[in-house]
């Protein structure tokens, strides 16, 4: 195998960070990416988008989450290195040889996310993982001029990596299987951010015990109860932070409001940024991809506000006010009344089609092996004292209570106005009576209903 080299920086940099206290630079093409235009736009990047109206410390961005990923890739490296060398071609142990590769598959694996990026992927079909390897190939990037210093074709194996294709398991699994360098340091980054504790682990341990085979990475089997640890407070993040309500709910208000403004922009009736116009009329480039980030599209909400259309006005208000919708939890039951429901509130004024959503969201916190599993052959090896190798679940009675289970809920969202009358009588205060009659008598699982002193 050929041995990836980058020029030595004569003097090492260093960047202090919250969660890993230091992050450590000492190759070239590794600054020279932290300082591209294109890296340097994941600061206009949040990591959790609409996350923040529940949690408002969690600002932090994509380009403090690829950096984090980075400092964990090498970190990992340096014990793979120290500890499992390899000794001879194919035993399963660690060629260090790939730790410019890997470690510049770290820091990019994220490159390619836009603003709101799932919501923004569903509405303009683009795809943030082959736009990520595009801008790590496209010649005319910052980045694969940086990577093209290594070797001329190091840009395309970096995006291999970063895609999956390339054909050492170690070297793909280090960054995208069920316990990487990813997945480790998004938990305890949006831990710390958010102040939710509970999805911080022990993560010095875990990188104690971690170690190479010939198929991948796993774990040895003293450090079984960290790795259980760390599943445990995945699990624990996505029922409280991922998943929570009010998150989802601003989900549904950005995802309506950029539909709302396709339509109003076909009409010829909307202020738009030339950046995001290129999207609204399906022909962009990848150079106006690159223009797009939160801020863009949140001057764009802005002047919205003052549209002439009422919906999309009130929709850029109600995102960046934070005024979330109401939401009911529903199952197969239940989603019979939902037509009832939705007329309700079309009498009330609302268009059912802006003001409505149902919204599922289920995770598998720990899939073991399956063949056709969305995490086929990702599962977590536990190495025993013979060198013999078992999937975690099959050790950990609380990890089998998680495996392969959908943990999460289906909701109905709808405007919060619905589960309250005025305190002024109003000629549709009846309907409101007829809506709660649905959601409280049980037919629907019943939500709380707002109260002036509440907060979401």
């Amino acid at each position: 195998m050929p041995k990836f080299q980058s020029e030595k920086l004569k003097q090492e940099v260093v960047l202090r960070d919250p969660v890993h206290g230091y992050i450590h630079i000492e190759d070239k093409v590794i600054l020279d990416i932290l300082k591209s235009k294109e890296f340097q736009r994941m600061r206009r990047i949040k990591q959790l988008g609409p996350i923040s109206y529940v949690f408002p410390g969690a600002t932090h961005t994509r380009f403090e989450h690829n950096l984090g990923v980075y400092e964990l890739t090498r970190r990992i490296c340096n014990i793979f290195s120290k500890n499992y060398p390899t000794q001879t071609p194919g035993d399963g142990l660690w060629d260090d040889n790939n730790r410019l590769l890997v470690e510049c598959a770290a820091i990019l694996h994220d490159i390619g996310h836009g603003p709101y990026s799932h919501t923004f992927e569903h509405l303009f079909g683009t795809n943030h993982e082959k736009i990520g390897q595009k801008i790590i190939t496209d010649p005319n990037t910052e980045i694969n001029k940086a990577l093209k210093q290594v070797t001329p074709n190091f840009p395309e194996l970096v995006a291999s990596v970063i895609d999956k294709t390339y054909p050492d398991a170690q070297v793909v699994k280090m960054i995208s299987s069920q316990a990487d360098a990813d997945r480790m340091d998004y938990l305890q980054r949006d831990a710390y951010y958010t102040g939710a504790n509970y999805g911080q682990f022990d993560i010095s341990r875990v990188l104690r015990v971690i170690r190479p085979y010939k198929d991948g990475i796993c774990f040895n089997n003293n450090g079984m109860h960290a790795v259980e640890d760390y599943i445990v407070s995945r699990y624990q993040m996505y029922q409280q932070v991922y998943f929570h309500r009010v998150g989802r709910s601003m989900e549904v208000i950005l995802h309506h409001l950029l539909e709302r403004a396709k339509v109003v922009y076909q009409e010829g009736h909307l202020n738009v940024t030339p950046s995001l116009a290129k999207f609204l009329d399906g022909d962009w480039t990848l150079d106006d991809y690159l223009k797009l980030n939160d801020g863009v599209m949140e001057t764009n909400f802005s002047m919205w506000m003052d549209s002439s259309d009422p919906i999309l006005a009130d929709l850029s208000k109600r995102y960046l006010f934070r005024k979330p919708l109401a939401s009911v939890k529903i199952n197969e039951e239940t989603k019979n009344l939902l037509p009832k429901l939705k007329n309700l509130i079309k009498e009330a004024g609302f268009d059912p089609t802006y003001y409505t959503d149902t919204n599922s969201a289920f995770d598998e916190p720990y899939d073991a092996y399956k063949p056709t599993g969305k995490n086929a052959n990702s599962q977590i090896e536990i190495m025993q004292m013979d060198g013999s190798l078992i999937e975690l679940s099959q050790l950990s009675p609380l990890v089998r209570a998680l495996n392969g289970t959908f943990q999460g809920d289906e909701r109905f969202f709808f405007p919060k106005v619905m589960l309250s009358k005025s305190e002024e009588p109003q000629i549709f205060d009846p309907l409101y009576e007829q809506f709660q009659k649905y959601i409280n008598n049980g037919a629907l699982h019943y939500i709380r209903k707002p109260h002036k002193n509440n907060k979401d």
